[in-house]
């Protein structure tokens, strides 16, 4: 193996207010702070996911590229309707925009960066 993905981080206007939001989608516990500059979740897996504080940060404009979403996460939820509700209680919203609603959805984080929630696909046979 040549590397291993140990981290992904994000910019943001608030690392505290967007680590409690993933937090609570996720179950992650928070695992670093550094005043209000910086925080991060780490999975049982190791897998960091963090969040750190940029001046004059710009969320993406998905799904037009004013503003490209440069990166977004992939999540897997057993009901669609269920999850994106949830997470929306607790400060997504959902984007005119939804290429297939039926098979994912597309999500913005508090912090305005794209997000997708999928049904799990079946194994391969």
């Amino acid at each position: 193996m040549l590397m291993k993905l140990t981290a992904i981080t994000l910019d943001c206007a608030d690392p505290l207010a967007l680590a409690a939001f993933y937090r609570r989608a996720t179950g992650l516990p928070l695992a670093d702070r550094s005043d209000d500059e910086f925080a991060g979740l780490r999975g049982e897996d190791g897998l960091f996911l963090g969040f750190q504080r940029v001046e004059g940060y710009r969320p993406p404009s998905w799904p037009d590229q004013e503003v490209p979403q440069q990166l977004h996460l992939d999540f897997d939820v057993d009901d669609l309707e269920e999850a994106t509700a949830r997470l929306v209680e607790w400060g997504a919203t959902v984007p005119a925009g939804q290429p297939r609603p039926d098979r994912w959805r597309v999500l913005l984080d508090p912090a305005g960066h794209p997000f997708c929630l999928s049904l799990p696909r079946p194994p391969a046979a």
